[in-house]
């Protein structure tokens, strides 16, 4: 339990170094956006490769596909409910969002942090190792995204303190979602599993394809494709090991 506590707690930790980063250093713009593609890339092979693959194996292609596609919608329609609050700029730089509009972004950033700290859990119950894949994957992908949510609430006037405070929040609670994967899902059958695991990647997916890649093209523009490419190679490379 505890080495889902940690682990889940070490994914989580990337939004508060990305804050840190954003506030003491100075980063440019385009660099952030080739960090993002980098994340896409390993995070879309993490989704597909350590999620869906295993899905398919371990409960079948209809679970498989049942729990991808609700995950993708929950996400979409979770997503469509914030945004209209403002979280759908919670991965930009460059926003200037009102004081309303924080916890919006902030709801959207555990939003996309729960089911991978979930699965991360759930990992340590085949064999008790953690899936390196999907704790790289996420940790790449969190950097970015507390680079820019922490330069776009810097830009609207949110007090360092109250930032901090804020990611170190989502870390605690992706240490309790891993643990809970940990803890829920122990025993559970093939079928549930598979489809829990599927239910993760329909969305991370969905939350690729709705901040990540836009966000990486605004900033970085057409080299972030070699980017996203390596970072999918990568993930590949650590899937295979």
């Amino acid at each position: 339990m505890w080495n889902a506590v940690f682990w889940g707690g070490v994914s989580g930790s990337a939004v508060l170094l990305g804050a840190l980063a954003a506030i003491f250093i100075p980063i440019k713009k385009n660099v952030i956006g080739y960090i993002m593609a980098f994340g896409t890339g390993v995070l879309i092979g993490a989704a597909a490769y350590e999620l869906l693959a295993d899905s398919v194996d371990d409960g079948g292609i209809w679970a498989t596909a049942i729990g991808f596609i609700a995950g993708a919608v929950v996400f979409t329609v979770l997503d469509f409910l914030v945004s209209k609050k403002g979280a759908d700029q919670r991965k930009r730089s460059n926003n200037s969002s009102s004081k309303e509009a924080g916890l919006a972004i902030f709801i959207g950033t555990v939003m996309d942090a729960i089911p991978e700290s979930i699965m991360i859990g759930a990992s340590l119950l085949s064999g008790g190792s953690v899936s390196w894949l999907l704790v790289i994957a996420i940790f790449i992908s969190n950097i970015p995204e507390g680079l820019s949510s922490t330069t776009g609430l810097l830009n609207s006037n949110y007090s360092k303190k109250k930032i901090m405070l804020l990611w170190f929040s989502v870390l605690v609670i992706s240490s309790l979602s891993s643990m809970g994967g940990y803890l829920f899902l122990d025993h559970a059958p093939d079928y549930a599993m598979a489809a829990m695991a599927a239910f993760a990647g329909g969305g991370i997916i969905a939350m690729i394809a709705s901040t990540m890649m836009p966000e990486a093209y605004e900033d970085g523009g057409p080299i972030t494709g070699i980017f996203t490419a390596a970072g999918l190679l990568i993930s590949l490379i650590l899937d295979s090991m």
